[in-house]
């Protein structure tokens, strides 16, 4: 899928977790929903960070555009050297090691980890990050462009600041999940690891696949492409995501949002 769909199909997903909190007896706190929904919305575009033409490539100018590259590389290496039989010869890293569960899992455990020994300035790192992305994802047409940049990052910045502020108050949820001294914002790399999920998900959904499960092997395939039967793929950003997909997850996300926020 194209950034939007993912950026809103992350959203939705967090919004939908804050509803199943609600009706389980464990509400987030509003500021807990708010700021995982924007962090899971961003960590839905990261994935593609083996991709040199993605969303992300762009989203912090030079340096992005560089660590892709190197992602790239580093995802082709990694292709290569545990490939089987069944799998075939290909020249990028593009829907390989970052495209996986076990990925996702380390983003997050990574986020999760550095808001705990970093305090403060990581998570402030961390929200800026994601709402870069976030915005980038979310508010495309206003986001195109490189002279937009600036702004988006100082919106960004600006956005990660306030949250940040918000959450540190007592009730807002830097504790939430999490409740023992010293396991602030632990709940950090939740989004994170939704995001990335949703992302491989919605991948899987169309015509290529996804190859979510790797390391396991599927039959002859350590890289096996999972996904629907054909006859129900479709093709990055044709109609289906355009028109069907992404007033869908908008709808989903405002009935979650509804729902965890006990409106209905």
């Amino acid at each position: 899928m194209m950034g939007p769909a993912h950026s809103l199909s992350g959203a939705a997903a967090w919004l939908g977790v804050g509803a199943a909190a609600a009706a389980a007896g464990h509400p987030m706190p509003w500021p807990v929903l708010l700021v995982g929904a924007l962090i899971c919305a961003g960590a839905a575009l990261a994935p593609d960070l083996d991709h040199k033409a993605a969303t992300i490539s762009r989203s912090f100018g030079p340096i992005s555009h560089w660590i892709c590259e190197i992602v790239d590389k580093l995802s082709y290496a990694v292709y290569k050297a545990t490939r089987m039989k069944g799998d075939p010869r290909r020249s990028g890293g593009h829907r390989t090691l970052t495209h996986t569960w076990l990925w996702a899992a380390l983003l997050g455990a990574g986020c999760s980890a550095a808001a705990i020994a970093g305090g403060r300035w990581a998570v402030l790192a961390i929200l800026f990050v994601h709402m870069v992305l976030a915005i980038e994802g979310l508010l495309w047409r206003a986001a195109r462009g490189s002279s937009s940049d600036v702004l988006v990052w100082l919106l960004a910045a600006t956005t990660a600041w306030i949250l940040a502020g918000v959450l540190d108050k007592p009730g807002n949820g830097s504790d939430w999940l999490f409740t023992a001294p010293g396991q602030e914002y632990l709940w950090l790399g939740l989004p994170v690891v939704l995001g990335a999920l949703v992302h491989d998900i919605g991948d899987a959904l169309t015509v290529s696949g996804c190859p979510i499960l790797w390391p396991i092997p599927v039959g002859r395939k350590r890289w096996y492409p999972i996904g629907p039967p054909k006859v129900m793929r479709f093709r990055a950003g044709s109609w289906v995501e355009l028109k069907v997909l992404m007033p869908v997850f908008m709808l989903l996300g405002g009935v979650g949002c509804a729902a965890a926020l006990n409106v209905i």
